[in-house]
């Protein structure tokens, strides 16, 4: 999975599309289903996976568990 994931790695330059990187990676996180497992847990735990560079170092920069939500994650994603 995280292979996969890491076959769309987004790096925050001006030519990149986060908005398709956001539909790749949920289309990606959508081929696994872990019973008991929500999909927004997913999504958080294996995001980071799929930044590098400047856009990783962007996700580290927000301390502990700033960002609970995978809403909450796409909203400052965004409008980074």
């Amino acid at each position: 999975m995280i292979h996969l994931i890491q076959g769309n790695l987004f790096q925050g330059l001006p030519n990149e599309d986060p908005y398709a990187h956001l539909g790749t990676f949920i289309e990606i996180c959508n081929t696994v289903k872990i019973i008991g497992v929500p999909d927004e847990a997913i999504r958080l735990n294996l995001f980071l996976f799929s930044l590098v560079g400047v856009a990783k170092r962007w996700l580290h920069s927000f301390k502990g568990n700033s960002l609970k939500t995978w809403e909450e994650r796409v909203e400052k994603f965004l409008k980074k």
